[in-house]
């Protein structure tokens, strides 16, 4: 492909556009801040609102049950807009529900505007991906895909952890504050700096039924169903876990994960572009090589912390790898249907992988959970190996 690109009648650089890419990253970073945030802050919030701590985790539960069922309806309602407007009232949508929260004494109206927040979410997370694709020439798009999803990572390692440490300094409702305005500031960063794109024309519109069965599109969302189901089965009883194999200190097992993530995606963002498909594959074999090795090796303190850095090394770079082979086979234009599908899957494999794990850890305990997690990551690696026409070709599609 040439150095430009041309969409909507302007050129597209090869270089990186940054400062739209870090945009779109700071948009992943603060959707999931505003999912998590609660769930550091039950002791914190349950008395102000009047419930239990409990009920403050349910408010973590409304937001992905809204996002969840969210993603593909609006999604297709709203493919048609232009991209930039809606992505804009996305994040101003963040800005109100975070408000309300903040300002909130009644756990009725939070628990409303938690729900409004995940419907943002859902909106927010079908497009980032496929906005990101058409920023940037075909043969940047992996890198510019990992930029976008970096912020997830900066968000779990750092950003709830800060979160937290403002509310325990200058309140709850501070940190809820702090992330409105972030969305609202977000927002004229957005309007500034990200270019706008048309939607889909009524013409050249697929039905959500044909974007799904296009050619890899399948292969791609069992990939993406099987990898979150054995990854939730450990990563959620992850604490449990560690006390089997003698090593109490889940906090350092979550720390050397998350560190790991982010060299994982630093890596990604190097090989994403020229080598996808090894890549995919060499992360999946090694996901599926620390699963065994804990089964083997379970009780075992130091096979632990080392295998968990090597699990998060290969995990941080595999959603990037997924959603840069989805957009190669759906093309940019219907990205955003093809993630919001994506969106579901993602969420249905973390939803059912968490239930799984809780089966297995009850019934057959913590020994267990690797050895239900292995066939999982087999059966995601098996996909990939036999995709080699459309959905994960050695030689990408510049399209």
């Amino acid at each position: 492909m040439s150095t430009a690109s041309l969409v909507k009648g302007t050129a597209v650089p090869a270089s990186l556009p940054w400062s739209g890419l870090l945009a779109l990253s700071t948009a992943a970073f603060t959707a999931v801040l505003t999912e998590l945030l609660p769930a550091g802050l039950l002791p914190r919030m349950a008395p102000a609102l009047g419930v239990t701590e409990a009920r403050v985790g349910y408010l973590v539960t409304a937001y992905a049950l809204a996002s969840f069922a969210a993603a593909i309806p609006l999604t297709t309602l709203l493919r048609g807009l232009p991209r930039r407007p809606v992505l804009m009232g996305a994040l101003l949508g963040f800005a109100c529900g975070n408000a309300v929260v903040a300002l909130s004494s009644s756990y009725a109206l939070t628990f409303a505007a938690r729900l409004v927040a995940g419907v943002m979410g859902g909106t927010l997370w079908a497009m980032l991906v496929g906005y990101a694709a058409r920023m940037v020439p075909a043969e940047r798009r992996g890198r510019a895909i990992a930029i976008v999803l970096a912020g997830i990572t900066l968000a779990l390692s750092l950003g709830v952890p800060a979160g937290t440490a403002m509310a325990e300094a200058l309140g709850w409702r501070t940190a809820f504050g702090a992330l409105a305005g972030i969305a609202l500031l977000l927002a004229g960063w957005v309007r500034w700096r990200v270019p706008d794109f048309p939607g889909e024309a009524p013409g050249t519109r697929l039905p959500l039924g044909r974007v799904a069965v296009l050619p890899g599109i399948p292969a791609i969302l069992t990939v993406t169903l099987c990898l979150l189901l054995g990854h939730q089965v450990m990563y959620t009883y992850v604490a449990p876990f560690a006390a089997y194999a003698g090593f109490g200190r889940t906090g350092l097992v979550l720390l050397v994960f998350g560190a790991a993530t982010v060299a994982g995606i630093y890596v990604t963002g190097l090989l994403v572009d020229r080598h996808l498909r090894p890549t995919l594959l060499g992360a999946l074999a090694l996901c599926a090589a620390v699963m065994l090795a804990l089964g083997l090796a379970a009780g075992a303190p130091a096979v632990l912390l080392v295998t968990v850095t090597l699990w998060g090394a290969a995990f941080g770079g595999a959603p990037t790898l997924i959603q840069t082979a989805l957009v190669d086979a759906s093309g940019p234009a219907r990205a955003d249907v093809a993630t919001a599908l994506q969106t579901t899957v993602y969420n249905a494999g973390i939803a059912a992988g968490s239930l799984t794990g809780g089966v297995v850890l009850e019934n057959a305990g913590a020994r267990s959970l690797p050895w239900t997690a292995l066939p999982l990551m087999v059966a995601a690696l098996a996909t990939v190996a036999l995709g080699r026409r459309h959905s994960f070709p050695a030689a990408r599609r510049q399209t």
